[in-house]
């Protein structure tokens, strides 16, 4: 079994497994957890639904009970106040009720959410029609239409379920449910039409478009009940359901029937009336609780359906997926033994291969590139995994794959050295013979007396000190550090002129507000070195009729920031971001560094001393460099006097 191929230990694995979970229960358990999540969601659902109804039922109480009181001009009364309150906390309790809706990703609750979201916002206009509601005698139906719209959309929440669901059973209830909460509400559009007609002050009064908004509501409470009535398949049978409603009922309700009838009616007698409201208030009640009483059995006979529904599909899962557990143990058991011998090759390849990639290999490659490569033990230890099946060989191509990579690093590491090498001999005897050459030019300016002749032998003498410069860009490339070293602090001004004077361009470069601050000794040839790089860029890249301004500010931490400001073409937002980049973090010495030699060096040298460099725009055009100086390279103190070098 040690050498199977793997291959054939991943099919003797898998198969039996596979086919087994496949074959025996993977659709049922799919349709079974289908249905459980379909189910989970109507309970949630089916609990938001009735803090719906009962937010409903409370903008009903709300609207018809304050009917009378306001249509009478009364606002402070407690039949206005009370019911308000009531309402308030219905709402809130709505709004905790649609937290855990609003929060699911469950794509089957996507038209709910929306719907939910529409609702919030109504909602929000409570304030408004409290404010108004009844306040036009001639329009009563404002009111009603308004606190309509809002119930109007809880009770719509019911069909919304309807389409969270493809239980038959759950659809046809949520759907009688919306129909019978829908009659109600028409019931209760009834009695608050009316109870504001009698209330009104000096006499009775509904007009025309009032009797007809009451007259449609009466039509439709009808025809909403008969729709419900072929809907609804509950524990009861409809008529003893609607008993109490019916001719059967309390005679309260029928003659609150028979009285809404008359009252709506073409030629309607309610300007004689002598009635109170709230007499027709209170025998009008008897009837809307007798429809509450029967939505909230519709609500529980829901619950208890979900309930069921939801009890039922859990257990087949939960024996559909016992069936498969036990197919799959028996199955896992048997793959055990073949998955042993494959597991221990495999985890002592990984564990090999992580220790090479995460320790072994960079610590080899960093002591490869700070010791003599032919001094580093360069030998490769084996994986040690023998075995003649797949992740033996793989094995075994790692070791070679680890050779090469230790050989590759070697040779690439010996051959930085040598090319460092031949930067720092080519650096060295350049600079050689450029001190000679410097020292002949000082010669023969000590002897020149010719304005012209001196002139040029300056200009000779710029030259031969900026091909000094390059020649320490080498040394830089090679990773060496100057020969020479200044032992004491040097004051930032003899830095900044000494970096000027080594630019062929130095009679544009200008001075101002340098603190009197020293640089240190052993960072000075760098720093000069750095700034007179930058100073070139800026002198290069302006117009020849414009000066490079250098600046200097002593910060109250103790470090120093030089600025040097230019007038040029400027830079792009993308190269600017590009050089900032190379200059924080220099790359790997490559041709392209030869192209922007200038750049890498500055980042070399910064990086060397702890210097923050970054360029940017300036605000009268051209470019700004920042040179940020750190406290053990500069110590601040007063500003020394401006001027050119």
């Amino acid at each position: 079994m040690r050498n199977w191929r793997i291959s054939t230990r991943l099919v003797s694995l898998l198969a039996l497994p596979v086919i087994a979970a496949t074959t025996l229960g993977a659709l049922r358990i799919d349709t079974s957890m289908d249905d459980l999540e379909q189910l989970e969601n109507m309970q949630l659902l089916t609990e938001m639904t009735k803090q719906a109804t009962e937010l409903a039922s409370a903008l009903q109480e709300e609207r018809d009970h304050s009917a009378g009181p306001l249509a009478a001009g009364d606002k402070k009364n407690d039949d206005v106040v009370y019911p308000r309150q009531q309402t308030d906390r219905a709402k809130q309790a709505f709004r905790e009720a649609t937290q855990e809706i609003e929060s699911s990703e469950d794509d089957a609750l996507v038209g709910v959410n929306s719907s939910l979201v529409n609702i919030l916002k109504q909602l929000e206009q409570i304030k408004q029609i409290r404010s108004n509601a009844y306040a036009d005698s001639e329009y009563i139906a404002l009111t009603v239409y308004q606190y309509n719209q809002l119930i109007t959309s809880l009770l719509s929440l019911s069909q919304d379920m309807a389409q969270a669901t493809s239980n038959t059973e759950m659809i046809r209830a949520t759907r009688a449910l919306a129909a019978f909460s829908s009659a109600k509400e028409y019931a209760s559009i009834q009695r608050a039409m009316i109870t504001a007609a009698l209330a009104n002050e000096p006499k009775p009064k509904l007009v025309a478009s009032d009797r007809l908004y009451g007259e449609s509501a009466l039509l439709s409470e009808e025809s909403t009940l008969a729709q419900f009535s072929q809907i609804y398949d509950g524990k009861q049978t409809t008529e003893e359901l609607l008993q109490a409603l019916e001719d059967g009922g309390s005679a309260n309700i029928i003659l609150a029937d028979k009285y809404a009838a008359r009252m709506l009616k073409p030629d309607s007698p309610i300007a004689n009336e002598t009635r109170s409201y709230k007499d027709w208030y209170d025998q009008d009640t008897a009837k809307i609780e007798e429809m509450s009483k029967i939505e909230a059995t519709l609500l529980s006979e829901m619950e208890d359906k979900a309930r069921q529904l939801r009890s039922e599909a859990q257990r087949d899962a939960l024996l559909n997926g016992l069936v498969i557990l036990l197919v799959l143990g028996v199955s896992l058991v048997g793959a055990f033994v073949v998955a042993r011998s494959m597991v221990r090759s495999l985890r002592r390849l990984q564990d090999t291969a992580q220790e090479v990639s995460e320790k072994r290999l960079p610590e080899l490659v960093k002591q490869l590139s700070e010791a003599d490569p032919q001094d580093v033990d360069t030998s490769v230890a084996s994986v040690g995994v023998h075995s003649k099946d797949e992740i033996g060989r793989v094995a075994a191509a790692f070791d070679d794959v680890h050779r090469e990579a230790v050989r590759l690093a070697a040779e690439q590491a010996l051959l930085r050295g040598n090319v460092n090498a031949m930067f720092t001999n080519l650096s060295r005897r350049s600079q050689g013979l450029i001190q000679r050459q410097l020292s002949l030019i000082s010669e023969l300016e000590s002897r020149e007396a010719d304005p012209d002749q001196l002139s040029s032998l300056f200009k000779l003498d710029h030259l031969a000190t900026r091909m000094r410069r390059n020649g320490e860009n080498l040394l830089v490339l090679a990773g060496e550090e100057p020969g020479r070293r200044w032992t004491r602090p040097v004051p930032l001004v003899d830095v900044l002129r000494a970096a000027a004077s080594e630019v062929e361009q130095y009679e544009r470069i200008e001075l101002s507000s340098v603190p009197s601050t020293e640089v240190a000794g052993r960072v000075v040839n760098d720093l000069v070195h750095l700034l007179a790089e930058l100073l070139e860029n800026a002198t290069s890249f302006s117009s020849p009729q414009t000066k490079v301004k250098v600046t200097g500010h002593a910060l109250p931490d103790g470090r120093v920031l030089v600025e040097i400001h230019d007038t040029g073409i400027g830079l792009s937002p993308e190269d600017l971001a590009d050089i900032n980049e190379r200059l924080a973090s220099p790359p790997t010495v490559d041709v392209s560094v030869s192209r922007r030699m200038g750049l890498f060096v500055v980042g070399r040298l910064s990086q060397r001393h702890g210097i923050r460099i970054q360029l940017r725009p300036s605000d009268s055009g051209g470019t700004t460099a920042l040179v940020m100086l750190p406290v053990d390279v500069a110590q601040s103190g007063r500003k020394a006097p401006g001027g050119k070098p």
